[in-house]
């Protein structure tokens, strides 16, 4: 049987955590995160952190695990330094995803995946998720769960693809701009409606 491979994105702070959490609880399916794997991409002494320390001073704390706090301040400022870090992870970002889906039997994975159109990730999805909100909700969350100003979440924000071009590559559209009761309802609803292809 062909795998259902249901990629989960959406803007940075619209809910994709909150989704996958869900989905997880409620019914049991593996949850496949390209955070998790971006972040052992960057793992103390891994070949891709190596790379990173030797082209950024002081971009490593004492432990020697990667200062994200520095590294974000200068990939969110510099496109092409943010092109270069990227260039290192995604790579291995897309491995584990192709390692992780073959070792699973069950019928449906959720693969979230926050950049999955910016990296071009699609082909390893059956059908695509989009979590949504308004901007202004987004701003607000993003502000409040990661402590930023509303420069550095706009910043945050706008280096990736616009949540209306998402939508519109969409699948499916979950709107989280309502009560977390309507959200999950129409996760339900998406979850037991099997794309037509």
């Amino acid at each position: 049987m062909k795998k259902r491979l249901i990629g989960l994105t959406g803007g940075i702070a619209t809910g994709k955590s909150t989704v996958s959490k869900y989905l997880a609880e409620k019914y049991q399916l593996p949850i496949l995160d390209a955070d998790i794997y971006a972040r052992d991409a960057v793992a103390v002494d891994s070949p891709i952190l190596k790379q990173i320390s030797q082209r950024y001073d002081n971009i490593l704390l004492a432990d020697n695990s990667l200062n994200r706090q520095k590294l974000g301040e200068i990939v969110f400022k510099n496109h092409n330094e943010r092109v270069w870090i990227e260039s290192l992870i995604h790579p291995y970002v897309r491995e584990k995803f192709n390692q992780e889906i073959t070792k699973f039997t069950c019928e449906t994975l959720i693969l979230v995946i926050p950049l999955l159109f910016e990296v071009g990730l699609t082909n390893l999805v059956t059908e695509t998720w989009v979590v949504s909100c308004s901007e202004a909700q987004q701003l607000a969350r993003l502000m409040q769960r990661n402590n930023l100003t509303l420069e550095q979440a706009q910043a945050r924000i706008q280096s990736q693809m616009p949540l209306s071009e998402k939508i519109k590559l969409a699948d499916v559209v979950l709107d989280n701009s309502r009560s977390l009761e309507m959200l999950l309802k129409s996760v339900d609803a998406a979850i037991n409606q099997a794309k037509v292809i």
